[in-house]
């Protein structure tokens, strides 16, 4: 199937362009981009002119920031194509939920992705956990958003999530592999006096889950969930994609290379089945955070 990639920065190059050129599923048919662009592929500036000259490509990846992404993603649907919206799906939970009834309406598939949920160990942790009665877990998600979003601005403008755009991945993986599901009873979130979101946050959930999230980690980055239960201990390293059960390996592999291929496999599993696969629980727990996080100002911050 042909793909257009929209949105061609750091996470397109790096995770969507790869992914996408090793799949047998697909083709890159096209991109659209104000400044990036991909060799050899057709190039756009201007999302309407694509949909206009390239009737042939049916689905589209939308790799844009949250905020301009829903009329880019309501556009691609009323032109008939298929959408594959990259993480968190949207600036706001109604419009996420727009889009799945404009989609069910044209029959058209949408998939809201959670690449951290593809990560090695996830499958297996969630079914190591299944029959097990959760006594406390914790998650410690600390990176240098220098790294990941070096001068992206708009990771700390309103839309932008800040610190949760990195923790929506651990809450993704967190919703994913509990037996049962969690709500959120108290959140603390750190606001740099120059910024409009936060780039730290601990949150408190039901259950005695609990969550430490930072985004003024340097050297060594980390990712991890740990989960302590009535049969003993198990964590989840990399992101997901390493597992420890009682201190031991016990499987994965230490990747995060194998996410997006993931991904692009069950878009395709999805637009043969005339299905769309829609979960927005990673993103409710942010909103939830962001409804009832006692705020507290920390030291400005710039790039």
């Amino acid at each position: 199937m042909k793909v257009a990639l929209v949105g061609i920065g750091k996470i397109a190059v790096d995770q969507h362009v790869p992914a996408i050129a090793n799949s047998p599923d697909w083709e890159l048919a096209a991109t659209v981009s104000r400044k990036g662009s991909v060799d050899g592929v057709e190039a756009f500036d201007d999302f309407a002119a694509f949909l206009a000259a390239r009737p042939d490509v049916t689905v589209v990846s939308l790799c844009l920031p949250p905020v301009p992404r829903f009329d880019y993603a309501e556009a691609a649907l009323l032109a008939g194509r298929h959408v594959m919206l990259e993480k968190p799906p949207g600036a706001t939970l109604a419009e996420v939920h727009a889009l799945q009834a404009l989609a069910r309406a044209k029959g058209l598939t949408l998939y809201t992705t959670w690449h951290s949920r593809m990560a090695h160990a996830v499958a297996p942790a969630k079914a190591w956990l299944a029959d097990k009665a959760i006594l406390r877990a914790h998650i410690t998600w600390r990176e240098d958003v220098r790294k990941w979003h070096p001068g992206q601005d708009w990771v700390f403008e309103p839309g932008g999530m800040g610190v949760f755009d990195p923790g929506i991945n651990a809450l993704s993986i967190l919703t994913e592999i509990l037996p049962a599901p969690v709500h959120l009873t108290a959140a603390s979130l750190e606001f740099p006096a120059n910024r409009q979101t936060p780039i730290a946050a601990k949150l408190t959930f039901s259950g005695h889950v609990t969550a430490d999230f930072d985004w003024r980690q340097t050297g060594p980055q980390t990712w991890d969930i740990e989960v302590d239960t009535d049969q003993g201990a198990m964590a989840l390293r990399m992101g997901g994609n390493v597992l420890e059960i009682g201190g031991k390996a016990a499987g994965g592999e230490n990747t995060i290379m194998g996410e997006y291929p993931a991904l692009y496999k069950r878009m395709a599993e999805l637009v043969a089945q005339g299905a769309s696969e829609v979960d927005l629980a990673p993103m409710v727990h942010v909103a939830d955070a962001l409804t009832l996080g006692r705020r507290i100002e920390t030291e400005a911050f710039d790039f």
